[in-house]
């Protein structure tokens, strides 16, 4: 059951870009439990680097939250919140408040990890938002 009701924007304010994004998370992360996170720079698939949150999980995968910037359009982490309580629980849902400016990735006890998140679609839906997630087995990290 999910402990946060399932969020929705109108067609305006978001393509389904933003449901897809929680549900990529989602998909990485549930089941597992958090090793570490932490704000690191990473390679991008266009051969540049950028700015992202690497969440290290207890089955050898790094899952990497890239920031997004396109002109008007963006999605960027603003702070994240990893509660050390928490970590030795198996993570069991991804869910959103807040028009999808908090993220939270959570276990039966709460809240493990929580993400503060700034975003926009653009004018309109032309620009890429979202974040670019990765997901890569620790070997292929470096």
């Amino acid at each position: 059951m999910a402990m946060y009701p399932e969020e929705i924007l109108s067609d305006y304010s978001d393509d389904g870009t933003m449901p897809s994004n929680v549900e990529s998370l989602r998909e990485a992360v549930v089941g597992h439990r958090i090793v570490s996170a932490e704000r690191a720079v990473t390679s991008t698939w266009w051969g540049g680097s950028e700015d992202a949150l690497v969440i290290t999980l207890d089955n050898g995968k790094r899952v990497e939250l890239q920031n997004t910037d396109d002109c008007c359009a963006y999605t960027a982490l603003e702070s994240f919140l990893l509660d050390p309580d928490k970590v030795d629980h198996i993570i069991t849902g991804v869910g959103t408040t807040d028009g999808f400016s908090t993220w939270h990735i959570y276990a039966d006890m709460g809240d493990v990890l929580k993400l503060e998140v700034g975003w926009s679609s653009g004018n309109p839906f032309y620009y890429g938002y979202g974040f670019n997630i990765t997901v890569k087995e620790l070997e292929d990290a470096a």
